[in-house]
């Protein structure tokens, strides 16, 4: 009898020292998202009307709708002053083609009616520049000459040199508004003096972009100075050149409530790639008012992109239990945060994998936030370590055994 006793209690020590335990109790919880931020108020100017298109931001800002993804006043025509003459260079170039943007082209020699040229739109108060008779010039110093200060008696000359009369070069101007789908657009003469040339926001945000993709234009309209012989040193009108991320390209104004602005920008912001910015402001009461406008708008853009932190290295998530008593966490395993946009919502999933060691720093899962086209991902892991239980909590706690 004796050794039936021993024997079933030394059997019931060796179950209980070996049977297999229950797995840890666990709870776990996926962060709440972070609140999104509040939408960014874009600068729009209040005066005139205004346009503006983002390339390589699409994933952030959304596609622009119609070539445009924000605008401001009237969508009517409105007199475009100078820019006109960035109008007369694409077509020009369309006739007389250079090969690349540092190409020189053929010669050009400005006689006498060139020459007159001068006087006649001295008198009107435009901008003009030295067109000596007899002045020999490049094709592109003749455009730069245009383009960079503006001068009027450069862009009626050029477009004659180019066309014959100024009847073909308007004929020509009328295909090339016409093929390029600028229905919007009129064109009564090359340098922008009447305020009958005119177009809307949503046309010169189209021109604005064909003449960005043009090498020479856009190497021309980003130059701040340039010396030409025979007509000397000049400055370029857009004096927002190489401030507020703007590369180019037009300014044009016929005085009070007259001043446009067509321009390009490249806006680092922080993402993959710059974004290449096309944008207008036409009506402007000053010029530095436009000036002040844009750059206002610019920077609106790259205040609305912003890093939103999303979780700290040690964060609880949860938590393991045992019935002996034995515990760990369930943590955040690195720091987290997302590069994003103004509002744009913030979605997490977790996932988790049951432990194999239960011990300290093991990876059972991960947490993903994805917000526009951005994603960030941090490790679960465990904090702390599951120890076995002691050999007189088995012998006394039967009821837990057992699996």
């Amino acid at each position: 009898m004796i050794v039936v006793v021993l024997a079933a209690a030394g059997g019931y020590t060796g179950w209980a020292l070996t049977a297999p335990l229950s797995a840890p109790a666990a709870t776990a919880q996926t962060p709440a998202a972070p609140k999104p931020a509040a939408a960014v108020a874009l600068a729009l100017p209040a005066e005139g009307s205004a346009a503006l298109s983002v390339s390589g931001g699409d994933d952030y800002l959304g596609a622009d709708a119609g070539g445009i993804w924000a605008a401001s006043g009237s969508a009517d025509p409105r007199s475009i002053a100078s820019i006109s003459k960035l109008i007369t260079a694409l077509v020009v170039l369309e006739a007389k083609p250079l090969a690349s943007a540092d190409d020189p082209g053929p010669t050009i020699t400005f006689g006498k009616a060139a020459h007159d040229l001068y006087d006649k739109y001295y008198v009107m108060g435009a901008t003009i520049m030295p067109m000596p008779i007899g002045t020999t010039m490049s094709e592109r110093d003749a455009l730069a000459t245009m383009l960079i200060p503006s001068a009027c008696n450069y862009a009626e000359a050029v477009a004659t040199w180019a066309f014959g009369s100024q009847g073909a070069f308007l004929s020509a101007a009328r295909t090339w508004l016409a093929a390029n789908g600028l229905t919007a657009t009129t064109l009564v003469e090359p340098t922008g003096i009447s305020p009958r040339n005119t177009s809307t926001p949503a046309d010169l945000i189209a021109i604005g972009k064909i003449a960005a993709a043009n090498p020479v234009i856009a190497k021309i309209a980003a130059t701040q100075s340039l010396s030409v012989p025979g007509a000397g040193g000049m400055s370029n009108t857009n004096d927002l050149l190489g401030t507020g991320g703007v590369t180019g390209l037009k300014m044009g104004n016929l005085g009070d409530g007259a001043f446009n602005l067509l321009y390009t920008a490249s806006l680092d912001v922080g993402a993959a790639q710059p974004l290449a910015v096309t944008g207008v402001m036409l009506g402007g009461a000053t010029h530095d008012s436009v000036n002040q406008d844009v750059l206002r708008l610019l920077d609106s853009i790259r205040a609305g992109f912003h890093t939103v932190p999303l979780a700290t290295r040690g964060q609880r998530l949860g938590s393991f239990t045992t019935a002996w008593g034995s515990t760990a966490g369930l943590v955040v395993g690195a720091d987290a945060e997302i590069f994003t946009w103004s509002d744009t919502p913030i979605t997490v999933t977790m996932t988790t994998t049951t432990p194999v060691e239960y011990e300290e720093g093991e990876v059972v899962g991960s947490i993903t936030w994805t917000a526009g086209p951005n994603t960030a991902t941090a490790p679960v892991v465990i904090e702390g370590s599951i120890r076995p239980p002691t050999s007189w909590w088995r012998l006394t706690h039967p009821a837990e055994l057992g699996g």
